[in-house]
């Protein structure tokens, strides 16, 4: 399906002609930092310190004014010339109006959801197992390699898989395919409109990702037709973007609504499963198969400022990192035919992705870092890079900052348990603040750019957003990209009023639970 599946155990041991994507892991951040990645994110620090520097003297100076002060600079100016006094009063209004034309415009999240498809499509392990057996394509040692990678996946028993697929036999089809789409994305699109109570005509923009299935007319469109989108509405379909793709449309989003004023903007993303299942025996092409699932979300934007008040967050970052000049990360995920003689297609899976994901993430958070770290954590992870890069002390170890002290919530891409086991070791994360990707994948499976989501709607559903909470969304895409949302909550969220876009409440009292690293399937297939 997409980019980014990533599992570390699933063939190791398995046998010498099983793709080597496993073995490779993130590399450990604190072995370099290049420094030319660091100038980027203290560029943007270092180009707004003319407003650090001007705040405290314009401080200074203005509490050192008194009340007779300024009627003395009231009655000079009197003695002007009235051409003089009239010139500056237009110089004033045309600098204030010229701020607040320029300056950026705010981003809000008025809301989002999440589809929850019908419990008649769970995908249980065995069922996974018993579908592929059935189709009579998977030779056996392939059918037992894909069982390994599923019980090792943390993908749990409650994933859902289109109805096209749990057939017997199975029907993808573009009918099939379209249907999927839009059970997901009409589905997430009703409940945040219905939530929000935004009339589809107020919708100026709308940004539709979706990697491997783009049809004629596009999704977009579909969406247009389905809710009468009104004619002159800025409509994008973002297509073989990968994993990632949900936070370009979010900063594509970002960037349209700095333009046009007083509009909403309406973001979906999601995958197609139906069209996108491999049937072949290439291995390389396989893992996708055990571990996409599923799902979609839809999220509405504002820059109105009238909409602050009712909105839940603030976007205040958005980062992307694109590695597509390099041929290797650029070929790493790669869709194609497979190499047998039935010439199936699927998305070929490189044994150097775990290193190129790390070096992507590597970059992407390096120049995150001077955004939103605070200052002593910046002072001293720059201070141990001068001293290894400039001064050539080895002595020193890297110092690697605690984004901890920047947010007290973390969304990354659910995209398999080894790429989240890596970055919760570099990125010293705990237990708690990796348990909305660690439960996204084991209720939810890699539902691809859409998972960032279903994260976040575990952490409302748990009541643990705040007022002032700040939260990091990040995904990795095929490209090779890695992409950064950093949002503020506005209010703390109830989640008592979330019911309608919010596919975890009515289960949430029953997580977090314990993945083990091995979860067997049963010898005796379920079937439907």
């Amino acid at each position: 399906m997409n980019e980014n599946p990533i599992q570390s155990e699933q063939t190791n041991s398995y046998n010498s002609s099983s793709i080597d994507v496993t073995n490779q892991k993130l590399p450990n951040f604190l072995l370099s930092v290049r420094l030319k990645y660091v100038k980027l994110g203290y560029h943007y620090l270092i180009s707004n310190a003319i407003y650090i520097l001007l705040l405290p003297l314009l401080f200074a100076v203005t509490s050192s004014f008194k009340l007779s002060d300024l009627t003395l600079l009231f009655n000079h100016l009197l003695q002007f010339h009235l051409l003089s006094s009239t010139l500056f009063a237009v110089l004033l209004i045309f600098l204030t109006t010229f701020y607040f034309t320029t300056r950026p415009r705010k981003i809000f999240l008025l809301d989002f959801a999440c589809y929850k498809p019908d419990p008649s499509l769970i995908c249980t392990r065995e069922t996974f197992m018993d579908r592929s057996q059935r189709v009579g394509i998977f030779t056996e040692d392939n059918l037992a390699f894909q069982q390994k990678i599923l019980e090792r996946s943390g993908l749990g028993q409650k994933t859902y898989f289109p109805e096209a697929l749990l057939r017997v036999p199975p029907n993808p089809c573009m009918s099939e395919a379209r249907k999927e789409a839009e059970m997901v994305m009409f589905g997430a699109i009703d409940a945040v409109l219905e939530k929000t109570g935004v009339k589809p005509k107020d919708i100026g923009i709308l940004v539709v990702n979706c990697s491997l299935f783009n049809p004629t007319p596009s999704l977009s469109a579909m969406i247009v037709n389905k809710y009468k989108l009104r004619g002159n509405i800025s409509s994008y379909n973002l297509g073989g973007m990968g994993c990632s793709a949900g936070l370009i449309s979010i900063d594509l989003a970002k960037q349209l609504l700095q333009v046009q004023a007083n509009s909403y903007a309406l973001v979906v993303s999601t995958e197609n499963i139906t069209l996108n299942w491999y049937l072949g025996n290439d291995r390389s092409m396989l893992l996708s198969n055990c571990i996409f699932r599923m799902g979609g979300a839809a999220v509405l934007l504002s820059n109105r400022s009238s909409d602050r008040r009712r909105s839940k967050y603030q976007l205040i970052h958005t980062v992307r990192t694109h590695k597509g000049a390099n041929d290797n990360a650029f070929n790493c995920v790669y869709q194609r035919e497979d190499n047998n003689d039935n010439n199936k297609i699927g998305v070929s899976l490189s044994k150097n992705l775990m290193a190129i994901a790390g070096e992507a993430l590597k970059t992407n958070i390096t120049t995150l870092g001077p955004l939103v770290l605070p200052m002593s954590e910046q002072l001293l992870f720059f201070m141990t890079l001068v001293a290894r890069k400039v001064f050539k002390v080895k002595k020193i170890k890297p110092y690697i900052p605690d984004f901890k002290l920047a947010f007290e919530h973390f969304c990354i891409h659910a995209g398999g348990r080894a790429v989240l086991d890596e970055i919760e070791k570099n990125l010293d994360l705990s237990e708690w603040h990796m348990e909305p990707s660690r439960m996204t994948l084991n209720r939810f499976g890699n539902t691809s750019s859409s998972s960032l989501w279903y994260e976040l709607a575990y952490s409302e559903a748990k009541g643990r957003i705040k007022r002032g909470d700040r939260t990091w969304q990040i995904a990795f895409g095929s490209g090779f990209k890695c992409n950064s949302a950093v949002w503020r909550a506005l209010r703390s969220i109830d989640p008592s009023k979330e019911k309608k876009t919010n596919p975890w409440i009515d289960e949430i009292h029953e997580f977090p639970v314990q993945v083990p690293r091995v979860s067997l399937v049963s010898s005796s297939s379920e079937s439907r």
